[in-house]
C-alpha cells in the first residue's frame, strides 16, 4: 500500500529525498514526463487527453515533508540538544523514540524523572529546550561518532491497522495527499495537469511557492490531511472535522481563501455521485495553497483534505473510507474543469 510506505519513509523539511524517491517509482508510469526542481519539489507533468482538450492548465499539490527534530549540540555526558523542525507541540515529545540520521540511530526524549520534579515543576509543560535525547551515548565523543549537528530526527512510528478501517501511522500529514495524488495521476484529464510534490511545507510552505511561480497553473487544487478535533468536549464546540465524514472542502483558513467556483465545483460533484463530504471550521490551519493562489497575477485555489487525529504528533490516525472518497472526489471533479467553470 503506497500510503504504508510513504507514511513509514523519513522525511522532515528539507530532506524529503526518500519520500520523493518513492514518489517517482509510484508515478512515472503515469505521467508525460517529470523532474526534481532546484529547491527539491517533484514536479510532474501529464498531458491533456480526450476530445474535448481545454487550454486550462491545472497544478494540484501535496506536500512530502513531515514535521521532526534537528539535533543542534553535544552534551558532554553524550546526550543531545534538538530543535523542532515545525510545529509540535512540546507536550507530546517526552518519552517518544526517535531515529536520528541516515543510520536510524535510535534515542529516547527524556528530561528528569517526576520524582525528582518540585511540586510547581509538575504543574508546567516541559519546555522542548530543557529535552535531551539519548543515545546510549557514555560521553559527547561517543555522542559525536555517532550523530552530527544537523542530522534530522523523525519519530520511531510504524504503520498499523486500527480496525474498522481506521490506520494508524506517522507523517500522515501530508503523506496521505501524496497518496491521494498518485491515484489522480492514474486518470486522464482533458487539460494539461501539474501534480507538483512540494517540499518544506511545514516551515514556511517554501516550495509550493517556488513550483507556482513556475507552473503559472490557471487553477489549483492542494490536497491536504488537517486538523480532526472530534474527541469529546466539556465545551459545545463545533469540531474542525469529523472522522469518516468524508473528504473535508477548505472555503476559507488562516493562508487563503478558496475560489467559490471550485468550493462549489467540489460540493456538487460530491452531492451528483453521493460522495460524504463536508466542510472544514474555517480560519484554521493553513496549507500551500495560500502561498499559490498568491502567484503572479493570482491563482484560484481550493483545499481538500482527510480528516486526521492527532496531526503533527508521533502518532495520527485515518479512515480509509475518507482517504478513498477524497480521491473520488477528485477524479470526478476535475474532468469538468474547462466547462466554463474557470475560464481562462
Amino acid at each position: 500500500m503506497l500510503l504504508e510506505k510513504l507514511s513509514n519513509a523519513r522525511g522532515v523539511s528539507g530532506n524529503e529525498v526518500e519520500v520523493r524517491d518513492i514518489l517517482i517509482d509510484a508515478v512515472k508510469s503515469h505521467v508525460t514526463e517529470y523532474r526534481v526542481d532546484t529547491i527539491g519539489n517533484l514536479i510532474t507533468y501529464k498531458r491533456a487527453k480526450g476530445a474535448r482538450k481545454s487550454a486550462l492548465k491545472v497544478m494540484i499539490a501535496a506536500h512530502m515533508d513531515e514535521v521532526g527534530l534537528i539535533v543542534v549540540h553535544h552534551d558532554a555526558n553524550g546526550h543531545l540538544r534538538f530543535r523542532k523542525v515545525g510545529g509540535i507541540d512540546d507536550r507530546v515529545l517526552l518519552s517518544k523514540v526517535v531515529l536520528i540520521g541516515k543510520d536510524k540511530i535510535p534515542g529516547v526524549i527524556g528530561v528528569k524523572p517526576i520524582h525528582l520534579l518540585k511540586a510547581d515543576e509538575r504543574k508546567q509543560v516541559i519546555d522542548s529546550e530543557s529535552m535531551t535525547i539519548d543515545i546510549g551515548a557514555k560521553s559527547k565523543e561517543d555522542a559525536q561518532s555517532a550523530v552530527k549537528i544537523g542530522d534530522y530526527a523523525t519519530f520511531a512510528t510504524e504503520f498499523g491497522e486500527m480496525g474498522d478501517g481506521l490506520v494508524k501511522g506517522k507523517s500522515l500529514d501530508d503523506r496521505t495527499g501524496c497518496a491521494v495524488l498518485a491515484e489522480v495521476l492514474k486518470r486522464d484529464y482533458p487539460f494539461d495537469l501539474y501534480a507538483v510534490f512540494t517540499v518544506q511545507e511545514e516551515v514556511g510552505v517554501r516550495g509550493a511557492r517556488v513550483a507556482a511561480f513556475a507552473i503559472e497553473p490557471d487553477a489549483a487544487f492542494v490536497l491536504e490531511s488537517t486538523v480532526c478535533d472530534d474527541s469529546p468536549k466539556k465545551k459545545d464546540v463545533s469540531p474542525t472535522t469529523r472522522l469518516g465524514e468524508g473528504p473535508a472542502i477548505t472555503m476559507a483558513d488562516r493562508s487563503f481563501i478558496a475560489d467559490k467556483r471550485l468550493v462549489k465545483l467540489l460540493v456538487e460533484t460530491a452531492k451528483e455521485n453521493r460522495i460524504p463530504y463536508q466542510i472544514k471550521q474555517p480560519m484554521i490551519g493553513g496549507t500551500d495553497a495560500g502561498r499559490i493562489h498568491l502567484t503572479k497575477e493570482g491563482v484560484p485555489s481550493v483545499a481538500v483534505a482527510v480528516p486526521t487525529r492527532y496531526i503533527h504528533s508521533p502518532v495520527s490516525l485515518l479512515s480509509l473510507r475518507d482517504y478513498q472518497n477524497t480521491v473520488a472526489l477528485m477524479t470526478k471533479a476535475l474532468p469538468k474543469l474547462g466547462k466554463g467553470i474557470i475560464d481562462t
